[in-house]
């Protein structure tokens, strides 16, 4: 499972990382991308766009179909339902608070002592079709960390019998190296997301609020950041 999804994506980018550190050039000096952009003039490059992220949700779906059990919904087994819509938003909006502020704290840190890469989280252009394909990104991205790393890893390490605080902070460590290519800050600043999401996992037993966040989170990062440097350039 991990070998088809996060697991493969975090060693690559511990190995991004690497290859980063190893450049002449300096690690604050660089930049990643992380949704790049299509040719406005190029059908298929958004065609395989969408399908990318289509297929990268494929590892969702393995892990709902594995934790499903005779008589038992996954969806409900993981809190991945809309019996608590509303108080899952709510939840979900309070940590981009408690989360999402202090991230961009730490990734402005990082970036000042040049210990993170300049994340280019995306390139925005008139098509009408880039917003929907980050929106559709910022999905994807919460529905694969948040479902993989608690749901189906929570359950799975539970059944081999590690204590809560040791799935708790190895896969707040999982969650850091999938992050690793844009640099330390960002490496430090997921494990911190892994333990809080991973104790508020743990307390309430519903994804429904992290995934929202984690969404609400990366909408910010891929749409709202550059729309407001493009609106406001002086102060970005």
């Amino acid at each position: 499972m991990l070998a088809l999804s996060v697991g493969r994506s975090a060693l690559y980018s511990v190995l991004s990382l690497i290859q980063a550190l190893t450049r002449e050039e300096a690690l604050g000096d660089q930049s990643t991308s992380l949704n790049p952009g299509a040719d406005a003039q190029q059908f298929w490059d958004v065609l395989y766009q969408f399908l990318a992220q289509f297929f990268a949700l494929v590892p969702v779906a393995l892990a709902i179909y594995f934790l499903w059990e005779p008589g038992r919904s996954a969806f409900r087994r993981i809190g991945l339902d809309f019996r608590m819509f509303g108080r899952d938003v709510g939840a979900g909006v309070l940590l981009v608070a408690v989360i999402g502020i202090p991230g961009l704290a730490l990734y402005a840190g990082g970036r000042a002592l040049g210990i993170t890469v300049q994340v280019d989280a995306s390139p925005l252009d008139p098509s009408w079709w880039t917003i929907p394909l980050l929106l559709l990104a910022a999905l994807r991205a919460g529905l694969t960390e948040e479902v993989v790393f608690l749901g189906y890893l929570f359950d799975r390490l539970r059944r081999l019998g590690w204590s809560t605080w040791t799935i708790i902070l190895s896969t707040a460590a999982l969650r850091g190296a999938y992050h690793a290519y844009q640099g330390f800050g960002a490496i430090v600043g997921n494990i911190a997301m892994g333990v809080v999401f991973g104790w508020v996992y743990h307390r309430w037993g519903r994804v429904m609020p992290l995934v929202i966040a984690h969404v609400l989170i990366d909408i910010v990062a891929f749409v709202g950041y550059p729309l407001a440097a493009a609106w406001w350039p002086a102060l970005f």
